[in-house]
């Protein structure tokens, strides 16, 4: 005898829709002959432990689980095979994916949740969706990683239903509490257009507005009186806000005789039955819960065996739409192709193509404009496009980014995201990013400066990018600083107070840049295309950003400081008309060179852990010496120090002002020391010697 292990977050025996399927399954499986076991997710230990014991798991909701996250990791890593049966949509943190129906619900995932439940999809046995609305929204979302699926209808009792052929049409009525996702404000909207008709409610108010007073509230009441009432109703509102996976009192009503005034966002509606098929309706009905058992037998009886999908054959990818760091964004995506293709030709324009052949492996460089006149010899062809769709998806072969605005998250990954839509098998976890090869020159050391962007309004003012340059050859004389002098980027020579003779000029195409990085120490740069050149090279970075923010476009080098202006000096949302309207750009002006030399220290101190150092004071601290103590003022945050004596007073001048000279054998001053370095008030910086 198989034994089956239902999960389940909620007890079984409330009266609500994903229970009351459960119920029946149960009973089923069980006059089948099937050893049954629930678990409610009460206790980790004895869940892993039926898991383990069982021959198959159904995994039905688990969002009210407190140990989910662990739960689901250990089921995906477990022999036990499994089925998911998801009755909502439990990878969103709302569980209503409001964000599809509501331009203004924004990264409302949990990142990790919406990654987890892809793979837990991907590597079920079976996942079961209420109706092909539902389904269709989870592949929007996911798409191959839940084609392995079954969409089974609502498992109303049909023998329970009580049709009547009298019809009361004064009274319409309203089950369960009167909130706004079950369209709550729909259902007031229709009394106050219809003051002669009664509307009961049997339950409570969740609404915040005024209700009319034909309508009246009531104690919830049982299935069996819910389906007497709708035997004897003619009208039925069901006009909900989000997107009802399935709606079981909607197919009750349906079933019922009742006239349905209704919506498009009715998960059970979408089956073709509806609305003049109630026949075959009841037909597929009773058969769901016969082809639930059906497909867990033929799970039980299958061998083992590992299963083989087509890859996707010869593919060509885009990336046409978007600037140079985008390209660098998709990198990881189009690698992810790679691993589940025959072979990938990647298609940039005419002149990157010797920068990405010398430095991409598992793809095939190839020229945008000659690919497009051979679309015909690829079995699939990709548009990367841009992440956001700026343009749409209007573009030729587009992909679509179903998780911008929902998940929070790196433009990478939602790149990744994108394409393991595409194939099962594709992983949309990155370990780590897949870097060019770095190759410097011990005898010419230098870091890199790019103060230009595509979108010069984006860009810091050059000014001040000439007085930093000048700052770093006081700190380090001996090192040559190499800046990217793009045709369109400003002239930064006319800037400097003095002649820089360590200073090169790199103004060649995108080979030189490349190698330009594969040496560098360390970068500088805007939110530009250069800055992810660097970051490709996991050259360590400072980036400096205005009006947009680094949260989706960061540097992805592995060490690396964002600057970002615009926090707490403008709380203008920014577009690209607004961009191009800003007259004072105060989320550039105001980032000062001192600024970027405290990120710039906090990143050497973090890059090279292991170099010979020296100590500096951050550049953004403030000292206010008296007579017996000094007050130390970074960030808003104030020091007191107490001196014990003058020697002290003059040791603590020396340190702010020139630590580099500070006596290492006093071990007071040296306590002291490891203080300011964990409170960012010295930095051990590498001295390139």
């Amino acid at each position: 005898m198989n034994s089956i292990l239902f999960l389940h977050d909620t007890n079984i025996n409330t009266p609500r829709g994903a229970e009351l399927t459960i119920k029946e399954l149960i009973e089923l499986g069980e006059n089948k002959g099937f050893s049954i076991s629930t678990n409610l997710l009460t206790h980790f230990e004895s869940a892993k432990n039926e898991i383990v014991n069982s021959d198959l798991v159904v995994l039905n909701s688990t969002s009210r689980c407190n140990f989910e996250f662990e739960l689901l990791e250990f089921l995906i890593a477990s022999s036990t095979p499994y089925i998911k049966v998801e009755y909502d949509y439990n990878f969103c943190v709302r569980r209503n994916i409001l964000c599809t129906v509501d331009r203004n619900v924004q990264s409302c995932c949990n990142t990790d949740k919406f990654h987890l439940y892809r793979k837990l999809f991907a590597q079920s046995e079976l996942n079961i969706f209420q109706s092909p609305k539902h389904y269709e929204a989870h592949f929007d979302f996911y798409g191959k990683a839940v084609s392995k699926h079954l969409i089974m209808p609502p498992t109303v009792q049909i023998e329970h239903l009580k049709p009547s052929t009298f019809k009361q049409d004064h009274t319409i009525p309203f089950f369960g509490d009167l909130n706004y996702l079950k369209g709550g404000n729909a259902y007031i909207d229709y009394a106050l257009e219809h003051p002669k008709l009664n509307f009961t409610v049997y339950g409570t108010n969740r609404i915040r507005r005024e209700i009319p007073e034909n309508i009246s509230f009531h104690n919830p009441v049982a299935n069996t009186e819910v389906l007497e009432i709708l035997g004897k109703t003619k009208q039925f509102i069901c006009q909900p806000v989000w997107p009802e996976p399935s709606g079981r009192l909607a197919a009750e009503a349906f079933l019922s005789g009742c006239e349905m005034i209704t919506n498009d966002r009715i998960g059970t509606f979408s089956f073709e039955f509806y609305p003049h098929d109630k026949e075959q309706a009841i037909k597929e009905i009773k058969q769901a819960p016969e082809n639930f058992w059906n497909a867990i037998q033929k799970i039980l009886v299958a061998k083992k065996t590992v299963e083989k999908q087509k890859n996707l054959g010869k593919v060509l990818v885009y990336k046409s739409y978007g600037g140079l760091g985008d390209i660098f964004f998709a990198i990881p995506a189009i690698n992810k192709i790679a691993e589940v293709s025959e072979k990938v030709d990647f298609a940039v324009a005419p002149r990157l193509v010797p920068f990405f052949k010398k430095y991409l492996e598992k793809v095939t460089v190839v020229d945008e404009t000659e690919a497009r006149n051979r679309e015909n010899n690829y079995d699939n062809v990709y548009e990367l496009g841009n992440y956001p769709a700026f343009r749409g998806y209007d573009l030729p072969h587009a992909l679509k980014y179903p998780t911008h605005k929902k998940v929070k998250q790196h433009a990478i990954q939602h790149y990744i995201d994108t394409v393991s839509k595409l194939h099962k098998r594709i992983d949309n976890h990155l370990e780590v990013y897949p870097y060019f090869e770095r190759n410097p020159n011990p005898k010419e050391k230098y870091f890199v400066v790019h103060h230009g962007a595509g979108f010069l309004l984006k860009i810091w003012p050059t000014e001040k990018y000439a007085a930093l340059i000048e700052r770093l050859h006081e700190m380090y004389p001996h090192l040559k600083c190499k800046i990217i002098q793009g045709p369109d980027d400003p002239d930064i020579k006319s800037c400097f107070s003095k002649k820089m003779n360590h200073v090169d000029y790199v103004t060649g195409g995108m080979e030189d840049v490349g190698e330009a990085m594969a040496g560098a120490l360390f970068h500088i740069g805007n939110d530009a295309g250069i800055t992810h050149v660097a970051g490709a090279f996991n050259v360590p970075s400072v980036g400096i950003y205005g009006p947009t923010g680094p949260g989706s476009w960061g540097s992805f080098a592995k060490h690396n400081e964002l600057i970002w202006g615009k926090q707490g000096v403008c709380n203008i949302r920014c577009n690209y008309d607004v961009i191009l309207n800003c007259e004072h750009r105060i989320c550039l002006n105001s980032v000062t060179v001192e600024r970027v030399l405290e990120a710039l220290y906090k990143l050497l101190q973090k890059a090279y852990p292991s170099a010979e150092k020296s100590l500096r004071a951050n550049p953004m601290l403030d000292v206010q010496f008296g007579k017996n103590d000094c007050i130390l003022n970074l960030g808003g945050n104030e020091f007191l120090i107490e001196y014990q004596d003058d020697k002290m007073k003059n040791q603590l001048e020396l340190l702010f002002e020139n630590p580099i000279n500070i006596d290492a054998a006093n071990q007071d001053l040296q306590l002291a020391i490891s203080l300011f370095i964990q409170q960012n008030i010295l930095f051990e910086i590498p001295e390139f010697n």
